[in-house]
């Protein structure tokens, strides 16, 4: 596949002298660029033909063009009243082989990445911002801890501690035979059966942060391109957003620097739970007074660097002015390997001979558990506060979600999935390596888990019926909606079509369905107040019980026992079964299409932002794809003299408007775009109002050259974009009729597909704006079209600057 590489036209040449009379004007081109959605579709389907040809980028994004336009700029006659068409394709960075769906494991590193950019739309320069960032970095780093902790309660607590230890537990496993105390072999010893089973859990670590050194590699590593000032419009400091910055798609010190402090903290995790077991045997009588010594200043060291590794996030704001790309401190780039040198001590005093010591009981230290999860409900808290603080502070618009609190409770339904995860591992392979027995009781061979994870996980299945219930009252809601718009339906097409019911309610179901869209705030705020509130009781019931839930409640009566150990059982289940469930949602979304586009979006929201809070989140694609898009359109524009239509579906119209950003002043005004199925208002208008909330978005609209937006009610994620008025041009195009026909005519024998969040292409509306946009490009320059002539085409338009505006198409639907 050849790379087309057109010469370019200079601008001097824009007038050209010819033999027979005056200077002629050449024809100017226009270029269509179009970036695809979730799912992804290919550059023939995109282009309408099955001969293409890249015209630049690799096999994870490129842009095509198809074969007889790959040379189009050489040949501008050809292309007059028509621009070239050219589509970007980014699928490959979102999808792949099965493998990718173990990334699912990190959704709660990306889940709470999201609550960094979820904060109210308060000035910049708010203290409360730096508190609310720091508040969520450190979050995080509770989130590499638990991860840490819940890896050596596999290897060293269950397996090396408990099970290795117990001749019941270790009969009829062979590859634990060594480890058994009835061979009294060398790694026989407690602490030399820790200190090998700490390598596991240091190779997860050590997994996480080759992973996330290779994906910024490869992912967010392409640098920004060169800006020239502009002058064409200036925006106004009110309307200016962090998207139009430098170095917002490019943090690589802020990542470094994160990756080193998250890999420090995980190492230091697993000295400390080494330090603990030996710091027991030592304190027995009779311990040796010299390891007793060596501990304490061991475990110094492991403060000192605990500390220094706080510092580090402490200080690690994320800076967006401009390319973060200079190398970090020497301290930095040193910490983790600081942190190996000392654990490679602390394993070798853990090892080290004692005379007398056994492993009984659960690890010590095992109740750490407990306080991760209390310290990361008061971050919680403080973070709740600090964005009620920044929220009143913020420009009131009533479409935030949760007003507000998205990030809190996203930042909590982070810590609680991380929960699930580490307790439902614990949970699955403690059963496996007792042979069915219940951790815990008095029969089994080995204590098992903490009890707090049996706590967490009895307290799963009242989650659920709580979840169910919500899920129940938004079915219900569906069938309310589907029925009151059922009435207006048949009055939105033609009155002679026979009345069909079963039609009508499928077409009102629909719109009724995807109108649960906008009701997902009530479902998160239930689920993370229930979830705040069950965790609290699941630690509460840990520490002053210090057992179980079935055997806490003996005493109670017998329904309440029942009751506890039904939910301790079916949640230990649950618990595990979560994690194999993400597993298979991930690898079915990464094979079947249909499930790609289903689960897809949630997953390409959670990986659009930069990981600004935690580097082990799965890498993010748009700092690939926005400078992708930004470095097409700047120099396509500067080569060509040229104009543009960027055409965006889906997750590609948010990837589009954030390369506008991108853009200088006079190359952006240079650019008309047209979104369609756009979640650009209704999902990150809402859920990021710092970023995508109503004055960014005016002040994208102002230094653009035109944008339209068409959106349907049937349509779960694309909607409205809500702009006021202010010079009569409108954004939106909808309601857009869906399906297009009722029933069967002339000219639909067929019934018409409902089409949804799909096929924009295939509603005539979509052609005539289309071809409205293609008709603005013409040869004067931008923004130079008098005011008469901006407002005459929108005349018809009277739409005062108080009311959002709300476009009609004339084939729109109610």
């Amino acid at each position: 596949m050849e790379t087309a590489d057109p010469t370019p036209h200079a601008r001097s040449t824009d007038r050209e002298s010819t033999a027979d009379g005056p200077p002629a004007v050449a024809p100017q081109l226009s270029l269509e660029l179009l970036v695809h959605g979730v799912g992804g579709t290919t550059a023939q389907e995109m282009l309408g033909d099955p001969r293409v040809q890249l015209v630049t980028g690799d096999d994870t994004a490129a842009c095509y063009r198809r074969a007889e336009d790959a040379d189009a700029e050489q040949r501008p006659d050809d292309y007059r009243g028509e621009p070239v068409r050219e589509a970007y394709c980014w699928s490959n960075l979102t999808s792949g082989n099965g493998a990718r769906a173990l990334w699912l494991l990190l959704v709660p590193f990306m889940v709470v990445n999201l609550a960094h950019w979820m904060r109210p739309a308060a000035p910049p320069e708010h203290p409360a911002q730096r508190i609310y960032d720091l508040l969520v970095r450190i979050l995080a780093l509770t989130l590499t801890v638990l991860l840490a902790a819940a890896a050596c309660e596999v290897a060293l607590d269950l397996t090396a501690w408990q099970c290795a230890g117990t001749t019941v537990c270790a009969a009829g496993k062979s590859w634990m035979g060594f480890l058994s105390p009835d061979n009294s072999g060398w790694w026989s010893a407690p602490g030399r059966r820790l200190a090998l089973a700490s390598m596991v859990p240091l190779l997860v670590i050590g997994f996480l942060w080759s992973l996330s050194r290779r994906t910024w590699s490869a992912y967010e590593s392409a640098s920004p391109p060169p800006r020239l000032p502009g002058t064409s419009r200036d925006t106004p400091v009110a309307e200016r957003t962090a998207l139009s910055l430098d170095g917002f798609w490019y943090g690589r010190r802020l990542v470094a620097r994160l990756r080193a402090a998250h890999t420090t903290a995980g190492v230091l995790t697993i000295a400390a739970v080494l330090l603990a077991a030996g710091a027991q045997a030592d304190g027995r009588d009779g311990g040796d007074t010299a390891l007793a010594v060596t501990g304490r200043a061991l475990t110094a060291l492991v403060i000192l660097l605990a500390a220094a590794t706080v510092v580090v996030v402490w200080r690690t704001a994320r800076s967006e002015a401009a390319p973060d790309d200079e190398s970090d401190h020497l301290v930095v780039r040193v910490l983790p390997f600081a942190s190996l040198g000392v654990l490679a001590l602390i394993v070798v005093h853990t090892g080290w001979a004692r005379p007398g010591a056994h492993s009984h009981g659960p690890l010590p230290g095992a109740g750490a558990f407990g306080g991760i999860a209390v310290f990361q409900g008061l971050l919680v808290l403080a973070l709740a506060l600090t964005a009620w603080v920044l929220q009143r502070a913020a420009r009131d618009d009533a479409r935030t979600a949760l007003r507000g609190m998205g990030g809190p409770a996203v930042a909590l339904l982070a810590c609680a999935v991380g929960g699930v995860l580490s307790g439902g591992v614990a949970q699955r392979f403690a059963d496996w390596l007792d042979g069915g027995a219940t951790p815990g009781q008095d029969h089994a061979p080995i204590p098992g888990p903490p009890v707090l994870l049996s706590w967490q996980a009895s307290v799963i299945p009242v989650l659920l019926v709580v979840v169910a219930i919500v899920v129940v009252l938004a079915a219900v809601r569906v069938v309310i909606v589907r029925d009151r718009v059922a009435k207006d339906v048949p009055g939105l097409y033609d009155p002679r079509e026979r009345p069909d019911g079963r039609r009508t309610k499928r077409i009102a179901a629909t719109i009724a369905g995807a109108g649960l869209t906008d009701s997902a705030p009530v479902l998160v705020a239930a689920t993370a107040a229930v979830t705040l509130v069950l965790g609290a009781g699941a630690v509460a019931g840990a520490w002053l019980s210090d057992r179980a839930p079935g055997r806490a409640t003996e005493g109670a009566p017998p329904v309440v026992h029942a009751a506890a150990e039904t939910a301790e059982a079916l949640g230990s289940w649950l618990m595990g079964a979560g994690v194999i469930l993400l597993i298979t949602m991930g690898r079915r979304a990464y094979r079947d299409h249909s499930a790609r586009r289903t689960i897809g979006i949630l997953w390409d929201v959670g990986t659009f932002w930069p990981r600004a809070a935690h580097p082990f989140a799965p890498p993010c694609y748009a700092e690939r794809a926005v400078p992708d898009l930004t470095w097409r359109m700047a120099t396509w524009t500067e080569r060509f003299d040229g104009r543009l239509v960027l055409s965006g579906h889906s997750q590609g119209s948010v990837l589009a408007a954030a390369a506008v950003w991108q853009l200088d002043l006079v190359t952006r005004s240079r650019v008309a775009l047209l979104t369609y199925g756009s979640p650009l208002e209704r999902l990150y208008g809402r859920w990021f109002p710092a970023f995508f909330g109503p004055p960014a978005l005016t002040g994208l609209h102002r230094e653009m050259d035109d944008w339209r937006n068409l959106w349907r009610f049937t349509d779960p994620i694309g909607g409205p974009i809500r702009l006021t008025c202010e010079d009569g041009r409108r954004i939106d195009e909808g309601p857009l009729r869906d399906p297009l026909a009722f029933g069967r005519t002339l000219q639909n024998p067929l019934p018409a597909q409902i089409l949804g969040h799909g096929d924009y292409h295939a509603d005539p509306v979509f052609g005539r704006v289309r071809a409205e946009l293609i008709a603005r490009l013409g040869p004067d320059l931008p923004g130079q079209r008098s005011a008469d002539d901006r407002s005459g085409r929108r005349a018809a338009d009277d739409c005062p600057d108080d009311r959002p505006v709300q476009g009609s198409s004339g084939r729109s639907s109610g």
